[in-house]
């Protein structure tokens, strides 16, 4: 049996062990933790093949499924440079998951610990998948535990609220099922490597429409699950109802299944609506950015001010991702790492203060760092860290998406960097009323962090220092698979031919469907910017492109 395939089926096996465990039995909490620790361990391993063959898929399993005259489904899944990271993130945090919920879940605790095996079981099969039926099926195991999760141990709002999540969610979902299986009477497979292959080959061809429809059928499952404004209104209530531990997970892993699937599928499947659509997208993902941002900096919840943040975040990701740029992409899949990692740390210690003080209220706080020391250096790594603080996680996805967007369009590199100095306002803001000044009768004798506390937190602070200060540790196959997704898109040829010899007005003009591409206009528009950052990043596209062919 493959790597791939014990990481996927042990958080199952373990499921169903849990399921069969006496009601009220202890060992659930023991099993929970042993199966997602052994997860991690074994998802390891697959590091090692992914940087070896660089954007090709490695430790791929094909095995059957519905083989019928008329459908042919298999259950085909994959490693590369860009899910090895998002699965690692999963494997990483679910354990920390498990550990933080024994304190914070009293009862039901069975349920609640199968519930978070089949979401990472899910999760797991979300990234790894490469056939598109399969795909929707991890995507919707992935949508029920979390919605149970909500709706079962979440706040007093819980109802209506994992309602309104599931009906956006599953909405989203069953426009991207009609599209794949239109894609699939057009190539008659679901095979994501057989119909990438016979897209770019010529065999199948879509119109402009057909790519355009396909586009939006697919974006908007992504888009509601990022979620980008405005569909993010799901948003805020659900990070504040739903259990500590669930919350963690949805923004720090669940809120990735839709920027994957953007750069995954949309993206190459798609070249035609991708670019047609990318303006808009990239502004809507700008209009995130500050929305978010400016939203965060009126919360007087904890916990509602990170969800915006978050908002603010992940509008960068997409902000990277339709920028087209090797620099852009690379920014994104990096950033998809680092917030997973930096606001997942935030949610662990707003689940901290909660729980020691019974509110999520700001004005309920003041003073904690004179009690507590401890935590409010931890909670300030991670706050700095969620700023972009140089040599902490999110300084260089954010960097690298903002070289991709001053590339594409100069203005787009503007607008979303008032994002990153609202960032700093609003997080500065929450810990200057939260941490500092004089302790008040009720945070007088503030808990600061036990052993226990920290087991789950220093883990998080490592991947922080870690990924801000070796980044080649993580980049190259990142960046190989990422040359691959820009090649399939037709993307990359243009900076192929502009690095290499200066395009006649024609080629410059044209991007391979005639439409006059965003590169091109930035060129125009701000030609010194462009011609430095195109000399100092030449070389380095250029060696991934060949590594990924």
């Amino acid at each position: 049996m493959s790597i791939l395939a014990l990481v996927l089926f042990i958080p199952l096996a373990a499921f169903f062990l849990i399921l069969f465990l006496p009601r009220e039995s202890k060992a659930s909490f023991s099993v929970a933790l042993l199966a997602a620790i052994a997860t991690f361990i074994v998802s390891a391993g697959l590091i090692g093949a992914t940087f070896k063959n660089g954007a090709q898929f490695s430790n791929t399993i094909v095995w059957n499924w519905i083989d019928s005259p008329s459908m042919h489904i298999r259950f085909h899944l994959g490693v590369d440079g860009i899910n090895i990271w998002l699965l690692l993130l999963t494997t990483l945090l679910l354990p920390i998951a498990v550990w933080f919920a024994d304190t914070v879940i009293p009862e039901r605790r069975k349920t609640f610990f199968a519930l978070l095996l089949l979401f990472e079981f899910g999760l797991i099969g979300v990234f790894s998948a490469l056939d598109l039926f399969v795909f929707y099926v991890f995507w919707e195991v992935a949508l029920v535990p979390m919605y149970l999760l909500v709706g079962t141990f979440g706040g007093p709002r819980r109802g209506p609220v994992a309602v309104k999540f599931f009906v956006y969610t599953f909405l989203g979902s069953v426009l991207m099922l009609a599209s794949i299986l239109y894609l699939h009477s057009q190539t008659g497979t679901f095979d994501y490597v057989d119909t990438m292959a016979a897209l770019t080959s010529g065999r199948v061809t879509l119109s402009s429409f057909q790519q355009l429809w396909l586009f939006l059928g697919f974006f908007a499952a992504f888009a509601i699950k990022v979620p980008i404004i405005p569909l993010h209104t799901w948003l805020p209530a659900t990070y504040v109802e739903a259990p500590a531990p669930a919350t963690f997970l949805l923004a720090a892993v669940m809120s990735k299944m839709g920027t994957y699937g953007l750069l995954r599928y949309t993206v190459p499947l798609f070249p035609y609506g991708a670019h047609e659509c990318a303006h808009w997208i990239a502004v809507l993902a700008i209009i995130g950015i500050i929305y978010g941002a400016l939203l965060a900096l009126i919360q007087p919840n904890i916990k509602r001010l990170i969800a915006y943040s978050s908002v603010s975040h992940l509008g960068f990701i997409v902000l990277g991702i339709f920028t087209f740029t090797q620099l852009g992409a690379d920014g994104a899949v990096y950033q998809m790492i680092a917030h997973g990692i930096s606001t997942g740390a935030l949610f662990l210690l707003a689940g901290y203060l909660e729980q020691r003080r019974g509110s999520m209220e700001i004005s309920d706080f003041g003073g904690i760092a004179t009690p507590a020391p401890a935590f409010a250096s931890v909670f300030m790594i991670a706050l700095l860290a969620s700023i972009g603080l140089p040599t902490l996680c999110n300084f260089i996805g954010e960097y690298l998406v903002l070289q991709g967007a001053a590339i594409a369009k100069f203005n787009w590199a503007v607008w979303a960097a008032i994002g990153v100095i609202l960032s700093a306002a609003y997080m500065l803001w929450m810990y200057q009323r939260t941490f500092l000044g004089k302790p008040t009768s009720y945070t007088a004798a503030f808990p600061d962090l036990t052993i226990r506390d920290w087991a789950p937190v220093l883990p998080l602070i490592a991947c922080m220092i870690w990924l801000g200060c070796y980044t080649q540790s993580f980049m190259p196959p990142i960046t190989s698979a990422n040359a691959r997704v820009l090649d399939q898109n037709r993307a990359s040829e243009q900076y192929q031919v502009r690095f290499a010899v200066p395009p006649s007005t024609g080629e410059a003009a044209q991007n391979g469907h005639g439409v006059k591409r965003g590169p091109q206009r930035a060129a125009d528009s701000f030609s010194c910017l462009g011609a430095r950052i195109r000399a100092l990043c030449a070389t380095e596209i250029a060696e991934a492109q060949t590594h990924a062919r």
